[in-house]
């Protein structure tokens, strides 16, 4: 798979509060993506709830992956008031903790770049 060049990855990964409600972890799944299909500049958005049987995710539930053209973008997103009010009202009050990871990726060896 060669991947474009202008792409640019924000991995996300959350673990909540042990009893966060069923409903309450669908309505946060859905309005990120309602986040991301309504910034312009976000590229891509996937995710999911891990499924792993290597039990190595130390408490992490969900993955979400979103795709900007450059870091550029993804700082805009990251101040951006839709983002913010995203994190405040439905991360802040449920999240025990995030990891975040943000990468350019590479292109599979001995493919042009």
């Amino acid at each position: 798979m060669v991947e474009p060049a202008n792409r640019y990855r924000h991995v996300v990964l959350f673990e909540f509060h042990p009893g966060t409600p069923e409903a309450t972890l669908r309505s946060i799944e859905t309005a990120f993506l309602a986040l991301c299909r309504g910034l312009s500049f976000v590229q891509g958005f996937e995710w999911g709830r891990n499924s792993s049987p290597e039990q190595l995710d130390h408490g992490f539930t969900h993955c979400f992956i979103v795709t900007f053209a450059g870091p550029g973008d993804r700082d805009a997103y990251l101040v951006h008031p839709d983002h913010v009010a995203f994190c405040r009202r439905h991360l802040d009050p449920n999240l025990k903790q995030v990891c975040v990871v943000d990468f350019t990726p590479e292109p599979e060896p001995g493919t042009p770049s």
